[in-house]
């Protein structure tokens, strides 16, 4: 059982009277739905979008693990509940359903299967992508999803437990001179457009002084905590290029008209997150591996088409892929 309340704090303060993460999921949503392909005006693009959130049940027959719940710390099987915080975006991560309260995507499957086999009741509440992390530090939540990359960065104050192999890729308009991105400085003089608080910006960060080392004018680098807004940038011609996971990128370039997916630049493995030294993750890894076993695991990524994500076994904190 799975309780979600969209009580997540932004890093940038929202209005009085509204939720910053659940309205820029609804944006991003809104934002497929209008642009997705299909026959017809509006109204007939609308049905495609809609129907690519798949809705079908790969969870609720999963049953508990006495092995995996037997690792879990005394006071959390006494509690029976994990806090857990979730970025919500776009699929195939994570993102509201029409009804602007439900919430799907690979992310949420995965947690509520893990849930279900550890024998705990998970209290899901919403969280912008950059503030998680720093709320796991601070023991506001045991763990957190949202298409974590595990980098060298992140392991010295975060533990992972994988359960997907996903990373970083370029998206761009139909009519984009570029063909394929394989070092970052084909980007110079460009504006990217890219998720505030990820790996996409540290790594644009990290290096954009290989445009002024060659000579060459910087990319300039537009962060959004809004999807929606990231993917407007590149329609409306404000950006040029999105960097973003590479499964997102995949599923966003089928929903919206002239765009397409640029090429993969680097593979990420991605986990749960949890604070540094938390004595959770053995059982989490025991949960996903639990998982893989009984087939539940490839029924989660057959449902969300992400079955080259697949991970051979569940990792504790892995090194990062180079």
């Amino acid at each position: 059982m799975t309780t979600t309340t969209p009580r997540g704090r932004a890093a940038r303060a929202p209005r009085p009277g509204t939720t910053a993460p659940r309205a820029a999921a609804l944006l991003a949503t809104a934002v497929l739905a209008l642009t997705a392909c299909g026959s017809g005006g509006a109204a007939g693009a609308a049905g495609p979008a809609a129907a690519e959130v798949p809705t079908t049940d790969v969870v609720s027959g999963v049953t508990e693990d006495p092995a995996a719940a037997k690792l879990l710390p005394a006071d959390v099987r006494a509690r029976g509940t994990l806090a857990l915080a979730a970025s919500v975006g776009t699929p195939p991560g994570a993102t509201y359903l029409p009804d602007g309260t439900t919430v799907a995507g690979q992310d949420i499957d995965f947690a509520d299967a893990v849930g279900k086999v550890l024998g705990l009741k998970l209290t899901r509440e919403v969280a912008s992508f950059e503030a998680i992390l720093p709320a796991l530090d601070s023991g506001k939540y045991d763990l957190g999803t949202g298409n974590f990359g595990v980098t060298e960065e992140r392991r010295k104050t975060i533990d992972f437990v994988t359960y997907i192999n996903d990373g970083q890729g370029f998206a761009v308009r139909a009519d984009s001179p570029l063909k394929k991105v394989t070092a970052l400085p084909q980007l110079c003089g460009l504006t990217v457009a890219t998720g505030a608080g990820t790996t996409f910006e540290a790594t644009l960060e990290d290096n954009r002084h290989r445009c002024r080392d060659a000579g060459k004018p910087p990319y300039d680098v537009k962060t959004y905590a809004d999807q929606g807004a990231l993917w407007i940038s590149l329609q409306q011609g404000r950006s040029d290029v999105v960097m973003s996971t590479i499964n997102g990128l995949r599923y966003a370039v089928r929903q919206q008209q002239g765009l397409r997916f640029l090429n993969e630049f680097k593979r990420l493995d991605v986990g749960f997150a949890f604070k540094k030294g938390s004595p959770l993750t053995p059982a989490v890894q025991a949960a996903v591996n639990r998982l893989k076993a009984d087939g539940t695991y490839d029924r989660i990524l057959k449902k969300w088409g992400t079955g080259a994500s697949a991970v051979t076994t569940s990792r504790i904190s892995p090194p990062e892929i180079r």
